[in-house]
Protein backbone atom coordinates (compact mmCIF):
# COMPACT_ATOMS: atom_id res chain seq x y z
CA UNK A 1 0.00 0.00 0.00
CA UNK A 2 1.19 3.48 -0.77
CA UNK A 3 -0.11 6.99 -0.29
CA UNK A 4 -1.51 8.26 -3.61
CA UNK A 5 0.17 5.26 -5.28
CA UNK A 6 1.09 7.20 -8.42
CA UNK A 7 -2.45 6.78 -9.71
CA UNK A 8 -2.35 9.76 -12.06
CA UNK A 9 0.87 8.49 -13.58
CA UNK A 10 -0.68 5.03 -13.83
CA UNK A 11 -3.59 6.34 -15.86
CA UNK A 12 -1.22 7.88 -18.37
CA UNK A 13 0.82 4.68 -18.71
CA UNK A 14 -2.07 2.28 -19.43
CA UNK A 15 -1.97 1.22 -23.09
CA UNK A 16 -4.98 -1.09 -23.19
CA UNK A 17 -8.67 -0.59 -22.53
CA UNK A 18 -11.97 -2.37 -21.96
CA UNK A 19 -14.84 -1.54 -24.28
CA UNK A 20 -18.39 -2.51 -23.38
CA UNK A 21 -20.08 -3.83 -26.52
CA UNK A 22 -23.79 -3.06 -26.91
CA UNK A 23 -25.75 -6.00 -25.47
CA UNK A 24 -22.58 -8.02 -25.83
CA UNK A 25 -19.20 -8.80 -24.33
CA UNK A 26 -16.33 -6.79 -22.91
CA UNK A 27 -13.70 -6.25 -25.61
CA UNK A 28 -10.26 -6.12 -24.02
CA UNK A 29 -7.33 -4.78 -26.02
CA UNK A 30 -3.70 -4.02 -25.26
CA UNK A 31 -2.44 -7.39 -23.97
CA UNK A 32 -3.93 -6.84 -20.49
CA UNK A 33 -3.09 -9.81 -18.22
CA UNK A 34 -6.01 -12.01 -17.13
CA UNK A 35 -5.79 -14.20 -14.03
CA UNK A 36 -7.90 -15.78 -11.31
CA UNK A 37 -8.23 -14.04 -7.94
CA UNK A 38 -9.32 -16.31 -5.08
CA UNK A 39 -11.03 -15.05 -1.93
CA UNK A 40 -9.69 -16.76 1.21
CA UNK A 41 -12.01 -16.77 4.23
CA UNK A 42 -11.53 -17.70 7.88
CA UNK A 43 -13.39 -20.47 9.72
CA UNK A 44 -16.36 -18.16 10.26
CA UNK A 45 -16.65 -17.40 6.55
CA UNK A 46 -15.24 -13.88 6.71
CA UNK A 47 -12.88 -12.95 3.86
CA UNK A 48 -9.39 -12.26 5.16
CA UNK A 49 -7.09 -12.14 2.12
CA UNK A 50 -6.63 -12.58 -1.62
CA UNK A 51 -4.77 -15.47 -3.18
CA UNK A 52 -3.56 -15.70 -6.76
CA UNK A 53 -5.09 -18.38 -8.95
CA UNK A 54 -4.05 -19.55 -12.38
CA UNK A 55 -3.19 -17.20 -15.24
CA UNK A 56 -4.90 -17.26 -18.60
CA UNK A 57 -2.90 -17.21 -21.85
CA UNK A 58 -1.65 -13.77 -22.87
CA UNK A 59 -3.62 -12.27 -25.73
CA UNK A 60 -3.43 -8.87 -27.37
CA UNK A 61 -7.23 -8.84 -27.74
CA UNK A 62 -9.99 -10.95 -26.22
CA UNK A 63 -13.70 -10.93 -25.40
CA UNK A 64 -14.98 -11.56 -21.87
CA UNK A 65 -18.48 -12.83 -21.16
CA UNK A 66 -20.89 -10.20 -19.83
CA UNK A 67 -24.19 -12.09 -20.03
CA UNK A 68 -23.20 -14.90 -17.65
CA UNK A 69 -24.28 -17.66 -20.07
CA UNK A 70 -21.14 -18.46 -22.06
CA UNK A 71 -20.03 -22.09 -22.08
CA UNK A 72 -16.43 -20.89 -22.26
CA UNK A 73 -16.25 -18.52 -19.28
CA UNK A 74 -14.62 -16.17 -18.63
CA UNK A 75 -14.50 -15.74 -22.41
CA UNK A 76 -17.47 -14.85 -24.59
CA UNK A 77 -18.77 -17.56 -26.94
CA UNK A 78 -21.58 -15.55 -28.53
CA UNK A 79 -24.37 -16.91 -26.34
CA UNK A 80 -25.62 -13.37 -25.71
CA UNK A 81 -26.86 -13.34 -29.31
CA UNK A 82 -29.00 -16.44 -28.77
CA UNK A 83 -30.46 -15.24 -25.48
CA UNK A 84 -31.11 -11.64 -26.57
CA UNK A 85 -29.08 -10.36 -23.64
CA UNK A 86 -30.07 -6.89 -22.46
CA UNK A 87 -26.80 -5.32 -21.43
CA UNK A 88 -28.04 -1.74 -21.20
CA UNK A 89 -25.67 0.33 -19.09
CA UNK A 90 -27.13 2.14 -16.09
CA UNK A 91 -23.89 2.88 -14.24
CA UNK A 92 -23.22 6.49 -13.31
CA UNK A 93 -20.45 8.37 -15.13
CA UNK A 94 -19.98 10.68 -12.14
CA UNK A 95 -16.54 10.71 -10.60
CA UNK A 96 -16.01 8.54 -7.55
CA UNK A 97 -15.33 11.53 -5.29
CA UNK A 98 -18.73 13.01 -6.20
CA UNK A 99 -20.55 9.91 -4.94
CA UNK A 100 -18.93 9.32 -1.57
CA UNK A 101 -19.93 9.65 2.03
CA UNK A 102 -17.08 10.00 4.50
CA UNK A 103 -16.29 8.69 7.94
CA UNK A 104 -13.64 10.82 9.60
CA UNK A 105 -11.62 9.16 12.31
CA UNK A 106 -8.71 10.42 14.41
CA UNK A 107 -6.18 8.62 12.20
CA UNK A 108 -7.73 8.23 8.73
CA UNK A 109 -10.66 9.27 6.59
CA UNK A 110 -12.77 6.55 4.97
CA UNK A 111 -14.49 7.38 1.67
CA UNK A 112 -17.48 5.21 0.80
CA UNK A 113 -19.31 5.14 -2.55
CA UNK A 114 -21.92 2.50 -1.76
CA UNK A 115 -23.23 2.25 -5.32
CA UNK A 116 -20.01 0.48 -6.33
CA UNK A 117 -20.40 -2.27 -3.70
CA UNK A 118 -19.82 -5.77 -5.08
CA UNK A 119 -20.41 -7.48 -1.70
CA UNK A 120 -16.81 -8.60 -1.31
CA UNK A 121 -17.26 -8.54 2.50
CA UNK A 122 -13.62 -7.77 3.31
CA UNK A 123 -14.88 -4.74 5.23
CA UNK A 124 -16.39 -6.95 7.96
CA UNK A 125 -13.19 -8.40 9.37
CA UNK A 126 -12.35 -7.45 12.98
CA UNK A 127 -15.53 -5.45 13.39
CA UNK A 128 -15.95 -3.33 10.27
CA UNK A 129 -14.05 -0.66 8.40
CA UNK A 130 -16.27 2.18 9.58
CA UNK A 131 -15.98 1.35 13.30
CA UNK A 132 -12.26 0.80 12.94
CA UNK A 133 -11.90 4.19 11.25
CA UNK A 134 -13.61 5.84 14.21
CA UNK A 135 -11.02 4.16 16.47
CA UNK A 136 -8.07 4.86 14.19
CA UNK A 137 -6.08 6.62 16.89
CA UNK A 138 -5.24 3.03 17.85
CA UNK A 139 -2.45 1.85 15.47
CA UNK A 140 -3.90 -1.66 15.06
CA UNK A 141 -7.39 -0.35 14.28
CA UNK A 142 -5.93 2.10 11.77
CA UNK A 143 -3.86 -0.58 10.05
CA UNK A 144 -6.80 -3.00 9.85
CA UNK A 145 -9.18 -0.32 8.52
CA UNK A 146 -6.70 0.58 5.79
CA UNK A 147 -6.19 -3.07 4.88
CA UNK A 148 -9.94 -3.69 4.69
CA UNK A 149 -10.39 -0.68 2.44
CA UNK A 150 -7.52 -1.76 0.19
CA UNK A 151 -8.89 -5.31 -0.07
CA UNK A 152 -12.24 -3.98 -1.34
CA UNK A 153 -12.11 -5.06 -5.01
CA UNK A 154 -14.68 -2.56 -6.26
CA UNK A 155 -12.94 0.40 -4.68
CA UNK A 156 -16.16 1.31 -2.90
CA UNK A 157 -13.98 2.00 0.12
CA UNK A 158 -10.89 4.17 -0.03
CA UNK A 159 -8.82 5.06 3.04
CA UNK A 160 -7.26 8.51 3.05
CA UNK A 161 -4.48 10.00 5.12
CA UNK A 162 -5.97 12.26 7.79
CA UNK A 163 -3.33 14.96 7.36
CA UNK A 164 -2.95 15.10 3.58
CA UNK A 165 -6.29 13.72 2.37
CA UNK A 166 -4.44 11.58 -0.17
CA UNK A 167 -5.73 8.07 -0.90
CA UNK A 168 -3.85 5.07 0.46
CA UNK A 169 -4.01 2.55 -2.36
CA UNK A 170 -2.55 -0.84 -3.32
CA UNK A 171 0.07 -0.53 -6.04
CA UNK A 172 -1.56 -2.34 -8.95
CA UNK A 173 -0.36 -2.66 -12.50
CA UNK A 174 -3.01 -3.00 -15.21
CA UNK A 175 -4.65 -6.44 -15.02
CA UNK A 176 -8.05 -8.14 -14.86
CA UNK A 177 -8.90 -10.68 -12.17
CA UNK A 178 -11.60 -13.32 -12.49
CA UNK A 179 -12.88 -13.51 -8.91
CA UNK A 180 -13.75 -16.89 -7.39
CA UNK A 181 -15.19 -17.31 -3.90
CA UNK A 182 -14.84 -21.00 -2.88
CA UNK A 183 -16.08 -20.39 0.67
CA UNK A 184 -19.45 -19.23 -0.69
CA UNK A 185 -19.35 -21.48 -3.77
CA UNK A 186 -19.73 -18.37 -5.91
CA UNK A 187 -18.05 -16.81 -8.88
CA UNK A 188 -17.59 -13.08 -8.46
CA UNK A 189 -17.14 -10.17 -10.85
CA UNK A 190 -14.22 -9.11 -13.01
CA UNK A 191 -11.71 -7.18 -10.91
CA UNK A 192 -10.21 -4.42 -13.05
CA UNK A 193 -7.00 -3.00 -11.59
CA UNK A 194 -4.49 -0.31 -12.35
CA UNK A 195 -6.64 2.43 -13.91
CA UNK A 196 -7.56 0.54 -17.08
CA UNK A 197 -9.94 2.73 -19.10
CA UNK A 198 -13.48 1.36 -19.40
CA UNK A 199 -15.45 2.71 -22.36
CA UNK A 200 -19.22 2.44 -22.64
CA UNK A 201 -21.02 1.16 -25.73
CA UNK A 202 -21.77 4.75 -26.77
CA UNK A 203 -18.13 5.78 -26.49
CA UNK A 204 -18.35 7.53 -23.11
CA UNK A 205 -15.42 6.76 -20.84
CA UNK A 206 -16.00 5.94 -17.21
CA UNK A 207 -13.58 7.41 -14.71
CA UNK A 208 -10.38 5.29 -14.69
CA UNK A 209 -9.84 3.98 -11.15
CA UNK A 210 -7.25 1.85 -9.44
CA UNK A 211 -9.91 -0.69 -8.47
CA UNK A 212 -13.30 -1.41 -10.00
CA UNK A 213 -15.48 -4.50 -10.48
CA UNK A 214 -17.45 -5.26 -13.64
CA UNK A 215 -20.51 -7.53 -13.76
CA UNK A 216 -20.09 -10.91 -15.41
CA UNK A 217 -23.25 -12.66 -14.19
CA UNK A 218 -25.39 -10.51 -16.49
CA UNK A 219 -27.84 -9.44 -13.81
CA UNK A 220 -26.41 -6.32 -12.17
CA UNK A 221 -28.72 -3.33 -12.07
CA UNK A 222 -25.69 -1.05 -12.22
CA UNK A 223 -24.10 -2.30 -15.46
CA UNK A 224 -21.33 -2.41 -16.40
CA UNK A 225 -20.43 -2.38 -12.70
CA UNK A 226 -21.09 -5.25 -10.31
CA UNK A 227 -23.77 -4.63 -7.68
CA UNK A 228 -23.47 -7.96 -5.84
CA UNK A 229 -26.37 -9.66 -7.64
CA UNK A 230 -24.13 -12.66 -8.32
CA UNK A 231 -24.58 -13.49 -4.62
CA UNK A 232 -28.38 -13.38 -4.85
CA UNK A 233 -28.50 -15.70 -7.87
CA UNK A 234 -25.66 -17.99 -6.67
CA UNK A 235 -23.69 -17.40 -9.85
CA UNK A 236 -21.12 -20.08 -10.54
CA UNK A 237 -19.08 -20.12 -13.74
CA UNK A 238 -18.39 -23.83 -13.53
CA UNK A 239 -14.88 -23.53 -12.09
CA UNK A 240 -14.24 -26.65 -10.03
CA UNK A 241 -12.65 -24.59 -7.26
CA UNK A 242 -15.98 -22.99 -6.33
CA UNK A 243 -18.23 -26.06 -6.41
Amino acid sequence: MAENSGIKEGINNVKGKIRVLKNGAYMVTGSIPLEKEIVVADEEGTPIKWEKGGKYPNKEKYLLCRCGKSKNKPYCDGTHLKTAFNGAETGDIKKYIDQVETTTGPGIILSDAEKFCSVGLFCHRAGNAWELTEKSDDPQSRETAIQEACDCPSGRLVARDKNTGKPIEPEFGPSIGVIEEPYRKLSGPLWVKGCIPVESADGTQYEPRNRVTLCRCGNSKNKPFCDGTHCDISFNDGDESVR
